[in-house]
């Protein structure tokens, strides 16, 4: 009898900690942001991961929860904690185009450039112009790649975001990139059918990936 109490005693702490995790999963698909910060102040790590790795800054991002976020980083969350996709906070507020997010996390150091999808590839795919200018402005490379080497123009090229592709061209953004498959821009652009943006890519110089191999092998 000693023995099964105390082995109660020691999963006491446990059974206990994985009751405040479902009650925060719960809280967290309804929003409620109340019971959130409730459990938070009764002792819960502010950088809790889900099963996926996101923590409760990158969910509550994602979930738009403003004022989670708020006190997240009130509590010094980690920002640069990345999920099993290799994503932030700040690559999923740039992929789902929350701008205010983007700029209160990069302005408490939020990381602009890492190696997966730097959160310029992910603006870009997604059309967010405000973002990927933003981002230019913090230091965002421009030619950054994404692991199977698309740029942000090669990205924006492909989900036919002419606005995306006018900043980044005038930008500086390189047209002779190409990314694993040998696709440029341009090739992007021609995949898609998308001739205005093919027409502004051959206009500024892009051409396509293929035709670049044959010249450098010759």
């Amino acid at each position: 009898m000693k023995i099964i109490a105390l082995l109660c005693l020691l999963l006491l702490p446990a059974l206990a900690s994985a009751g405040a995790y479902e009650d925060m999963e719960e809280a967290l698909i309804h929003g409620d942001t109340a019971v959130v910060i409730k459990l938070l102040d009764r002792g819960m790590d502010v950088n809790t991961v889900d099963r996926t790795g996101d923590t409760l800054l990158t969910l509550a991002v994602r979930r738009d929860m403003p004022e989670l976020v708020d006190y997240l980083m009130q509590r010094r969350a980690r920002l640069n904690s990345r999920n099993r996709n290799g994503e932030t906070a700040l690559s999923i507020a740039a992929f789902t185009g929350k701008l205010a997010y983007v700029q209160r996390l990069v302005e408490a150091g939020a990381e602009v450039n890492f190696y997966g999808w730097p959160p310029i590839t992910y603006a870009a795919f997604n059309g967010h112009v405000a973002i990927v200018e933003y981002l230019l402005k913090r230091g965002a490379e421009i030619n950054a790649k994404t692991e199977n080497g698309s740029t942000a123009l090669f990205l924006a090229a492909r989900n036919g975001h002419l606005e995306v592709i006018k900043l980044l061209l005038k930008n500086k953004a390189d047209l002779t990139i190409a990314n694993e498959h040998d696709d440029t821009a341009v090739d992007a652009a021609m995949k898609s059918n998308n001739s205005e943006i093919l027409d502004l890519l051959r206009a500024a110089g892009g051409r396509s990936g293929k035709t670049l191999v044959i010249e450098l092998s010759k």
